[in-house]
């Protein structure tokens, strides 16, 4: 088993202490999400103080004000943690792999979710009532697609992922993140733990895998933001529990089981079959290549 690949291993020269309280996996995990809150509270004070949130905001300032909660700290805290303490330049987020790996995840999504709608449709649970075109899409757009794509995948992939690969090693990484991309959306509206549970299977491992064989932080991104905009933006279905107004006004009948409920069709298993096929797919990418990372001790 090769670790080529893993974006930053612990330089042999420094010291114990150094090792356990500073580079060690815990310690930039514990670091990372200190930052992610002290970012995170000096981000809310900023928009609530520019008067983002109000309720006499429109729409669009609200969506700002949700993307920069969304993007900021995140961003900031990865920086640091990166260019700081790593002391690397980020080739997961390098930009000139978003015309490729960023903008494959976008059509990838889209597929994906596309073909989850299509077989819902064929099952007789998914219904177009009629389209909306005057639909206000941008701040939606904006929070569900390009704030959750990246502030969510610079933390569940960036972050849990990546660091936990270096220590523990891929199995462990692939279920560490994705238990905590599941309990991440336990407190949605209408979710519950099997909503949970299949948002850890379905997108917590399909991430996660995505991440382990491009090595690119975009390619998830692009999957990530195409998933819920064609979700919410375009065929109109809840996206993790939150109301969605899209291109197509739509209803969903049948089970929970089959159409999601209320959370939206991230519930149904029909989004947890397509999407464990693309995640077996991988693996037996990942397999082929001889990429699995092992744990740091067998490593050594």
């Amino acid at each position: 088993m090769q670790n080529t690949s893993l974006a930053f291993t612990t330089p042999p020269d420094v010291s114990a202490w150094q090792r356990w309280l500073v580079f060690s996996p815990l310690a930039r995990i514990v670091f990372f999400a200190a930052m992610l809150i002290g970012f995170s509270l000096l981000t809310h004070a900023a928009v609530v103080t520019l008067g983002w949130t109000a309720k006499a905001a429109d729409a669009l300032h609200h969506a700002f004000a949700m993307l920069s909660i969304q993007l900021l700290p995140a961003l900031l805290g990865y920086a640091i943690l990166v260019g700081l303490i790593e002391r690397r330049r980020p080739r997961e987020l390098s930009p000139r792999t978003i015309p490729t790996w960023g903008l494959t995840g976008l059509i990838a999504g889209a597929v994906i979710f596309s073909t989850v709608v299509g077989v819902l449709w064929l099952a007789g649970s998914y219904h177009v009532i009629g389209t909306d075109p005057q639909v206000d899409w941008l701040p939606d757009a904006l929070v569900i697609g390009l704030g959750a794509g990246i502030g969510e995948e610079v933390v569940a992939r960036g972050v849990i992922f990546r660091i936990v690969e270096e220590g523990l090693g891929t199995w462990w990484a692939l279920l560490i993140s994705a238990l905590f991309f599941g309990i991440a959306h336990i407190f949605n509206p209408g979710a519950t733990l099997w909503s949970s549970a299949a948002i850890a299977i379905e997108a917590g491992l399909l991430l996660g895998m995505i991440y382990h064989v491009t090595r690119s932080l975009w390619a998830c991104v692009g999957l990530h933001a195409a998933w819920n905009i064609m979700q919410g933006t375009v065929y109109g279905i809840p996206v993790s529990g939150g109301a969605a107004k899209g291109w197509l006004v739509s209803n969903r009948t049948g089970p929970d089981w089959l159409s999601g409920g209320v959370f939206g069709a991230e519930a149904s298993v029909v989004a947890l079959g397509v999407s464990l096929l693309v995640t077996v797919s991988l693996l037996i990418v990942a397999l082929r290549r001889g990429s699995i990372v092992a744990p740091v001790w067998w490593r050594r």
